[in-house]
């Protein structure tokens, strides 16, 4: 069952001023606050971008970016355990 795109878009609009929230309080560069918005922005945008997909067959323009450090760590990860 997919999730009707109108949704997604509002769970990411919802993270994204989650995330300015968090920003705009942030307590030092490693503020948790920040960074648990930070992967609910992925995380909706992903879902929003398979509905998306799902409902209309259509995509945006956007990517979202892995650190290098994860990267390299997907890199050394066997494709079969991922």
């Amino acid at each position: 069952m997919s999730i009707d795109p109108r949704v997604a878009l509002q769970s990411l609009v919802s993270a994204l001023e989650e995330h300015l929230a968090a920003a705009a309080s942030r307590r030092g560069d490693d503020d948790p606050a920040v960074e648990a918005a930070y992967l609910s922005i992925a995380d909706a945008f992903e879902s929003y971008e398979e509905s998306l997909y799902e409902a209309h067959g259509e995509v945006t323009p956007l990517v979202i970016y892995e650190d290098d450090d994860e990267e390299e760590e997907d890199e050394q990860v066997p494709r079969a355990a991922r």
